[in-house]
């Protein structure tokens, strides 16, 4: 299961999210400005309180990073 932890306004989110539509994976959508408890659940995961965060099968993944999607998509 793949899961974008992101955030209406951020541009890297948007820009993941539409990277994996390209791809045509699945993916979960979960609005951290809206969801406090999504929101403390992907801290504890990355660390991080910045978006785009995704959980990609388990694997975190801070940021929009396309050479790591890229290869997680082959």
């Amino acid at each position: 299961m793949v899961i974008v932890y992101s955030t209406p306004s951020c541009p890297y989110c948007s820009m993941a999210k539409d990277f994996l539509r390209s791809k045509n994976v699945p993916f979960e959508d979960i609005d951290v400005s809206r969801n406090q408890q999504a929101a403390m659940e992907m801290i504890r995961k990355s660390g991080q309180n910045g978006v785009p965060v995704i959980d990609f099968n388990g694997e975190i993944i801070i940021g929009f990073d396309r050479g790591r999607l890229e290869r997680l998509t082959r």
